[in-house]
């Protein structure tokens, strides 16, 4: 007669404490979201803006061409205000201000250079002289456009006084006009515009950045010390 063996005692499955090591409570508060970590932070524009020269010196590190740059730390400043917008900026608190939001810049520069060279017109366009413009329209001229934009950013670089006498010469008041809405007499603004315009040529006339020439090359050129 056949005795069968005895049946092992079931064993009961031991269930982990949350708070164990290698549990999953454990794991995903170590894979936790930053949201739940730093609170969110809303600096201004105005802090914004002020990164703007280090922006710029990130864009030519990472080798962004001239003709390009301009645009790219405009899509870089305003996606980094989006971000503040919408409370995705969370710097960690023990950080000093300034650096936590020159760290967390560098990793949207980062990203948008990589989109910036991953994009199609960066792979594939050819700049021409004169591209095709629209029916009834002269040519695009994209040497003069930037001769244009290489000269606002010398106009940019000026004392306030000369850029507001500079841009109200352009604008759709006379200087008269304009001199007098401020209580200012006609002929010390035309002095003021005359030294301006003197400052303006100046630095378009300097020899530490060829004008047309960096501007043809795409981008400044370092001219070396006499020796």
């Amino acid at each position: 007669m056949k005795t069968s063996l005895p049946t092992p005692p079931r064993r009961e499955g031991r269930r982990l404490s949350l708070d164990a090591p290698g549990s999953r409570t454990r794991r995903r508060a170590r894979s936790a979201p930053k949201e739940a970590i730093h609170p969110a932070v809303s600096p201004s524009v105005e802090a914004l803006w002020a990164e703007r020269p280090f922006v710029a010196l990130l864009l030519r590190a990472l080798h962004v061409p001239a003709r390009d740059r301009e645009d790219l730390l405009q899509t870089v400043l305003l996606g980094a205000w989006k971000a503040i917008r919408a409370r995705r900026y969370r710097p960690d608190p023990l950080r000093p201000p300034r650096a936590a939001m020159r760290a967390w810049l560098h990793g949207v520069v980062w990203r948008q250079v990589s989109h910036y060279r991953e994009s199609a017109c960066v792979r594939r366009e050819i700049l021409c002289n004169a591209p095709l413009s629209p029916a009834g329209k002269a040519p695009v001229e994209i040497e003069g456009e930037l001769l244009a934009r290489a000269a606002l950013r010398e106009v940019t670089a000026l004392p306030s006084g000369h850029r507001e006498v500079l841009l109200a010469a352009a604008g759709p008041l006379s200087l008269v006009a304009w001199a007098r809405a401020r209580g200012m007499n006609p002929d010390s603004a035309a002095s003021r515009l005359r030294r301006a315009r003197r400052a303006l040529a100046e630095r378009l006339a300097s020899p530490r950045l060829p004008f047309e020439a960096a501007v043809r090359r795409g981008g400044p050129s370092v001219t070396p010390a006499p020796g």
